[in-house]
């Protein structure tokens, strides 16, 4: 059952990371005898800062060739959004590496997400930045092509800001990070910067926030995932309950992941010269196309009539922009 009243460590405060064991994720199957097994088997990266899971898709065809094979593209790591897992990006990983067979897919579960660990940490950008890396580097990938959604968005735009070499392409989807703080409620920025006394209306506002609300799992959620559905809110629910260290993640990664206030990064990463495409919902109001544009994002296409959640309810829009973007390159 999740430790909820857990409270991460601020950056530039005394790291607890040393001393403290992380805090162990659910096991795989438990996972699956609840959500079946739309993803591969997991596999795990151990690091110095805990224990992460990860899921590969392995080139179906080796040899594929042809504009059709996508044979520029053998490498793509999908980086997932705050509180919903890996998973939530298995139908599009899914969609794409059966459009590129010769491409190596993989998905990874972010700390606090999924089978991954909770670093008793500051949740920084360096900290999934290293997680990224390591990833890369149990795989042997030099550089890989990035798909970031929401706050996995705004990781893989800071990555290529600072690690620009081992990223050869970039997609974001509703990326977050160009969200502006200032624009918060003195009582919001609070509970932003945290302290005694704060830290349960904290960890409720960041739920709702995120969440536009109280969550809400669908009565039949079930019989969805039954017939191979991904249920989002079914997801984040099952990892406040389950995961230990989820809740504490999630509120560290909004207060210092890069959920907020990260146009400078997004302008250095469009500096870089890396080939991106930027994907948003028209009505989403996260991220718009003029908030891409103020930083130097002008490669952006937008998908009608859907919010946030376009990674999952248009996937097919978004792969075939994904699929033409990566046929150019």
């Amino acid at each position: 059952m999740a430790q909820n009243s857990l409270v991460l460590p601020r950056p530039g405060t005394k790291s607890l990371g040393d001393t403290q064991k992380p805090i162990k994720a659910p096991s795989e199957a438990l996972f699956t005898s609840t959500f079946g097994n739309l993803l591969p088997n997991a596999s795990y990266l151990e690091t110095p800062n805990g224990r992460a899971a990860y899921y590969s898709l392995p080139p179906v065809s080796a040899s594929a060739s042809g504009p059709e094979s996508g044979s520029s593209v053998q490498r793509v790591l999908f980086v997932h959004g705050v509180q919903t897992s890996a998973i939530g990006l298995q139908p599009l990983a899914t969609t794409l590496s059966a459009r590129f067979p010769s491409a190596h897919c993989v998905l990874v579960d972010l700390w606090g997400h999924g089978l991954s660990d909770t670093p008793i940490l500051a949740h920084t950008p360096e900290l999934f930045h290293d997680l990224l890396l390591a990833l890369m580097d149990r795989l042997e990938w030099a550089d890989a092509h990035f798909v970031g959604y929401s706050f996995g968005g705004s990781t893989t735009a800071s990555l290529t800001a600072k690690h620009s070499e081992r990223v050869k392409s970039v997609v974001l989807v509703a990326p977050a990070g160009l969200v502006c703080s200032a624009q918060l409620g003195e009582l919001q920025r609070s509970y932003m910067r945290g302290g005694e006394g704060l830290e349960d209306q904290a960890r409720e506002w960041v739920f709702e926030w995120l969440e536009g609300g109280k969550l809400v799992v669908p009565g039949n959620w079930k019989e969805r995932v039954g017939k191979g559905e991904v249920v989002a809110e079914a997801v984040r629910d099952w990892e406040v309950k389950e995961h230990g260290g989820h809740v504490a993640s999630v509120v560290g990664i909004v207060r210092d992941g890069g959920v907020f206030d990260r146009n400078a990064e997004f302008a250095e990463a469009a500096k870089k010269g890396v080939p991106n495409l930027c994907i948003l919902g028209e009505l989403d109001d996260l991220c718009s196309v003029q908030d891409l544009a103020a930083v130097g994002m002008q490669n952006v296409s937008v998908v009608p009539q859907v919010g946030h959640g376009v990674v999952r309810e248009k996937v097919s829009d978004v792969a075939c922009l994904i699929e033409d973007f990566w046929n150019t390159l």
